[in-house]
């Protein structure tokens, strides 16, 4: 998949929109702040290095925020309609929490995350479009994703941390003690995680569609192979295998009647 140049323009107009109606206080103009300092990288960022995972296409990484951001607000209201204590987290802090759950993917202050794949067949064969960067040290995405909001000094809540935390669910062992809890003490206060992550599988099933159905409509099969059938390319069984190597007929009759 590829984004026009207006396409690429348009998300990051709504991207600082979202930033713009739904944070507050001294911190909405503390990510504008932020954002606008790293514009030229993330606006072009990818969210994945790798075309079998979501958006791996340069404008993929804001797009995909976008529609989390969407499906965050929307997965709310079903929430809400089912009973949940909304009462528990503020819609703020869902929109805190979907726009920044991936800002890991950014890298850090001096070094993207992710690069140019420079071996093409990594790049034709795994369909690796993009390589980490060796010059970044090793963090989690959630992990690097809070250091850099609090390297800028943007505030986020007790919430937000969590549910920036676990966005991907039990898909990260690590998210375990806080999701994976029996005791009603070990469960989160709020809903806000499972919310968050619903959207955010919700955005990438999207994402793959989008890619990926219309190829598998596609007859892309050869013909060498539509008429490869097992017979084709029958092989001896094990047993004829082992009977082929007995020089003795009578001894090869006997076990063939076995």
């Amino acid at each position: 998949m590829k984004l026009t140049a207006e396409q690429i323009q348009a998300n990051w107009i709504e991207f600082n929109s979202n930033i713009e109606q739904h944070i507050t206080g001294d911190r909405k103009q503390q990510l504008l702040d932020f954002y606008k300092k790293y514009e030229d990288r993330i606006i072009l960022m990818p969210a994945a290095h790798k075309k079998e995972y979501h958006s791996a296409f340069p404008g993929g990484y804001v797009d995909h925020v976008n529609r989390v951001v969407k499906a965050a607000l929307s997965m709310s209201t079903v929430w809400e309609g089912f009973g949940c204590d909304m009462s528990t987290f503020t819609q703020e802090e869902l929109v805190f929490s979907a726009i920044n759950h991936d800002l890991g993917k950014m890298g850090d202050s001096n070094y993207d995350a992710y690069i140019p794949q420079t071996d093409n067949w990594r790049r034709e064969k795994l369909g690796e479009e993009y390589m980490f960067n060796k010059k970044l040290a090793f963090a989690a995405v959630p992990d690097r994703g809070l250091f850099l909001l609090q390297e800028h000094d943007i505030k986020y809540s007790f919430n937000e941390m969590i549910a920036i935390q676990t966005h991907d669910g039990l898909y990260d062992s690590a998210n375990e003690k806080y999701l994976k809890g029996f005791m009603p003490e070990q469960k989160p206060r709020t809903s806000l995680p499972f919310i968050l992550h619903q959207a955010d599988m919700m955005a990438a099933r999207i994402e793959f569609e989008i890619e990926w159905l219309p190829k598998f409509s596609q007859n892309s099969v050869d013909a060498s192979k539509k008429n490869y059938t097992l017979s084709s390319n029958k092989r001896p069984s094990t047993k004829n295998r082992a009977l082929n190597t007995v020089k003795s007929e009578g001894l090869k009759n006997m076990l063939d009647s076995l």
